[in-house]
């Protein structure tokens, strides 16, 4: 198959972008299904944790590692994976990734010991790095159209959204039904499926003069992500003690190098250049502050469910299912919007806004409001995709087509560090407030969390462990309305910021 690509008339002027057909479409579809796995493989082990601890009887670090490691590899190598793929070629690392992830998939269902489940977590992860540049590297090169391509984008940012939600949903209904390595085989269709297709369907694309590979680069990036994630990670949970400061510092320290290394090697993995092209830093940029939002509320409202509302975990998954309806529908309409001429800084300030609007909702809950909660999930929700779609298109609009790969890396890693700072910085706003809230009389569980509340409380006589945990839920229900007000007066920020960087910005394909 011919990547489509831009022609020349008889004058020698550019010809429009030459249009993807069905192939093109087609082969969007296959490789929507592993990008929907690898999202989906963030919270697949939800509810299959306690079935595997029964199972296989890790240690409380082992768990911690079989629950975590797949993040942890997955933000490690984006960047050296999409940068790997610009010099091999996006579809040849795609296939690897898909041959990777699906053997390790099959090794984690039958796994008879810890170490064997968190080695094969990692593999996936490193499967996971080199699925999800490489897909988006691949539509960039598919859709050269402009119009199709922003179609093509809405719909990858939307699977991959709703793979975060829905992965959770999956496990606990399979483990309900099976046992918990049935959560991973449901990967190997879509990767064998992948490799039966992918070399028919997706055409090889790659940087033809990529320079050499610089190997380095590879551990002082890790060296950067790694502990900035971890760190970060950790602060909601457990606070701002010495080892996680620590942790951020030494991230940060590595991140100066990484970047130093990356301005004065002739080779870079990362190339400045990428963010001198005209939208891209405000894209990156932009994209982070959305990430924050969305995972951010999503620390409070799964929470919420469980432990406010009182239902089971496969209840609240379900509930919190509904909110993704709208991330169906905003990312299709919003993209309409921009090919009918409605300037795309205009697009992106009213998805900061409507954005700010649910959280402005989610600050009027109460402890009995389940479907204010929804609501305002699904407001959020509907406006954080609407400017993740616009952010990801007009970065690999502006991003040469050679240096794809490595654009859709930068751009995940910083959605990845969006991510875990905004659980950090409103999971530690919400948690101080519920500390505050929570009567010094309490026992130590109770000050620490919600959970922990709710199980002191089962374990009081009479009425002391109702008024305890109705006590936390308010507490709770406090501590998520002041980390709501701050998400809030971010993504006012932030549309004020989308306003001022993208106005007057029309990028096709690398240029301005």
């Amino acid at each position: 198959m011919t990547n489509p690509t831009s022609t020349t008339n008889d004058l020698g002027a550019p010809a429009a972008p030459a249009r993807a057909g069905r192939r093109e479409w087609t082969a969007l579809g296959v490789l929507m299904l592993p990008l929907l796995l690898v999202s989906m493989d963030v919270s697949v082990l939800y509810f299959a944790i306690p079935s595997i601890t029964a199972d296989l009887e890790p240690s409380g670090t082992q768990q911690l590692w079989i629950f975590d490691i797949y993040a942890f590899v997955l933000a490690g190598l984006l960047m050296t994976m999409g940068a790997l793929g610009d010099r091999i070629g996006r579809r040849r690392l795609l296939l690897l990734g898909a041959a990777a992830f699906g053997t390790a998939s099959l090794v984690a269902a039958y796994a008879n010991s810890a170490e064997t489940l968190i080695a094969a977590r990692a593999v996936l992860g490193i499967g996971g790095a080199t699925l999800m540049p490489s897909t988006m590297a691949l539509v960039r090169t598919m859709f050269t159209d402009p119009g199709q391509r922003a179609k093509a984008i809405g719909l990858w940012s939307g699977v991959m959204t709703a793979g975060i939600a829905l992965g959770s949903v999956m496990s606990g209904v399979l483990v309900e039904y099976f046992w918990w390595g049935s959560v991973f085989l449901v990967n190997l269709p879509a990767m064998a499926l992948l490799l039966l297709l992918g070399p028919f369907l997706l055409p090889e694309s790659k940087n033809p003069e990529p320079g050499r590979f610089d190997l380095l680069s590879v551990p002082l990036s890790m060296a950067a992500v790694l502990p900035v994630i971890y760190g970060l990670k950790e602060i909601p949970a457990h606070g701002w003690h010495v080892q996680y400061v620590l942790s951020l510092t030494v991230g940060l320290l590595f991140a100066a190098l990484f970047v130093h290394r990356q301005r004065t090697t002739a080779h870079p993995l990362i190339s400045p250049a990428l963010f001198r092209a005209r939208g891209f830093a405000p894209a990156l940029t932009l994209n982070l502050l959305s990430s924050f939002a969305m995972l951010g509320s999503a620390y409070f409202t799964t929470q919420y469910l469980q432990s406010v509302l009182g239902k089971s975990a496969l209840e609240a998954a379900l509930w919190a299912l509904l909110p993704s309806v709208l991330i169906g529908v905003a990312a299709p309409v919003t993209t309409q919007l921009v090919q009918k001429g409605v300037d795309r800084a205009h697009v992106v300030t009213g998805g900061f806004l409507v954005a700010a609007c649910g959280y402005g909702m989610l600050a009027l809950a109460g402890t009995d409001s389940m479907w204010l909660v929804l609501a305002g999930a699904g407001v959020l929700a509907a406006g954080i995709v609407t400017v993740i779609a616009q952010m990801m298109d007009l970065a690999m609009g502006a991003a040469p087509a050679e240096r794809a790969g490595a654009a859709s890396s930068l751009m995940e890693t910083g959605a990845e560090f969006g991510g875990a700072l905004g659980m950090a910085v409103l999971g530690s706003i919400g948690t101080a407030v519920y500390r505050h809230g929570i009567p010094a009389s309490a026992p130590a569980p109770a000050h620490e969390t919600l959970g922990g509340a709710v199980a002191v409380a089962q374990g009081l006589p009479g009425r002391a462990g109702a008024e305890l945990l109705a006590v936390a839920r308010e507490a709770f229900t406090n501590g998520m309305q002041a980390a709501a007000i701050a998400g809030a007066a971010l993504l006012l920020a932030a549309a004020a910021l989308a306003a001022a960087s993208l106005r007057g910005i029309k990028v096709r394909d690398g240029q301005e």
